[in-house]
């Protein structure tokens, strides 16, 4: 039997071997991105984000939310400067959709409408709507100052806040996954039954945004969508779909599949399955031009490498720029970590939903 041997290739060598490691690694540094905008009009722009937002559509399959449902009211607490309405939706076919409703207090005229999204955690939305009357939530709002949903809501904002999958009340117990990551978990076993954990998120976001749609109380000309980490990758996401929404702030999110993948990865709530064919998180990030979009940076979050933060701008700089809009992409640029900032992102909600 012929041992394993390396052998020289134009100059470089080529194991006989390789680990599903390199393999992988490869395959991501030579992604295809056919589907990059390499236009330069308006023209161009426009024909690009009808092609590619179709074929986001294909890739994530349905993430339609029901057209009727029904509204649970579990709990209403009113507290001093706003009200807190916490909620269930409910229809046929579809899971459960624990949303906090949050109003400013007063009434009269009607407010703009925030989507306030959660990232990675074992409270789900808990903290977003500032739930730090639960055992360990206050801990997690001051370690990413994280109640971000209860500071828009007392700027005059109505906030609603969904509960996405598979975090907090809808994780249950995580024992029950004996160390695995729920991400992973879930991911798989969606895709047995035919249905992709990030579509099914997308879809519960749009459902809590066309609960805010509908809410007398908002305006729904006023609508926007913010989120951290994972629920900056889901504000990406949403806004890039759903033009209703007018403005985005992105945080903890700056950053590329394809850079993701290059190492151990396993976070199925963030996966389109085949999306590398086709382009990244910056073309999906460009769908939301030329309307505002604002990205918090943290000088020391450790998941946006710089130069991959400096690729993803660059090219949604591209189609922001094909649409005469470049000064509607911001990036704020702090000192930190992974954590949200806000101080910009106020200015900018209350410049574009006055």
């Amino acid at each position: 039997m012929l041992p394993l041997v390396s052998r020289r290739f134009s100059g470089q060598e080529v194991s006989a071997s390789q680990t599903i490691e390199e393999r992988i690694r490869q395959l991501a540094a030579e992604a295809p991105l056919t589907m990059k905008f390499r236009g330069t009009s308006l023209r161009d722009c426009r024909a690009w984000q009808g092609a590619f937002g179709t074929k986001l559509r294909s890739l994530l399959g349905p993430h339609q939310p029901p057209q009727e449902w029904k509204t649970i009211v579990r709990q209403v607490t009113e507290l001093e400067d706003h009200r807190r309405e916490e909620l269930t939706l409910t229809a046929d076919g579809y899971s459960p959709l624990p949303v906090y409703l949050l109003v400013p207090r007063g009434g009269g005229k009607t407010q703009p409408g925030i989507l306030a999204l959660h990232g990675h955690g074992d409270y789900g939305h808990q903290p977003v709507a500032g739930r730090d009357d639960i055992s360990g939530v206050a801990e997690a709002i001051r370690s990413s100052n994280y109640d971000y949903g209860r500071q828009l809501v007392r700027k005059g904002y109505v906030v609603a806040v969904p509960c996405l999958t598979p975090f907090g009340p809808r994780l249950g117990n995580r024992d029950g996954y004996q160390g695995q990551d729920p991400c992973a978990d879930t991911f798989l076993r969606l895709q047995l039954l035919g249905k992709l954990l990030i579509a099914e998120n997308l879809r519960d976001c749009r459902w809590a945004l066309e609960l805010l749609a509908r809410d007398r109380r908002v305006d729904s000309k006023r609508l926007g969508c913010v989120g951290l980490s994972y629920g900056g990758r889901m504000t990406m996401l949403t806004a890039a779909l759903e033009p209703r929404i007018r403005v985005a702030v992105i945080s903890g999110a700056l950053n590329a599949m394809q850079e993701r993948i290059s190492g151990p990865y396993s976070c199925g709530a963030q996966v389109i399955p085949g999306l590398l064919q086709f382009g990244d998180t910056p073309e999906i990030a460009s769908l939301i031009a030329p309307r505002s979009c604002l990205w918090e940076v943290g000088s020391q979050d450790k998941l946006l490498p710089p130069q991959w933060v400096e690729e993803a701008l660059q090219r949604i700089r591209r189609v922001y720029r094909a649409h005469g809009a470049e000064g509607e992409l911001r990036v704020d640029r702090f000192e930190g970590g992974h954590r949200w900032n806000g101080e910009m992102a106020q200015s900018i909600l209350a410049k574009v939903l006055a």
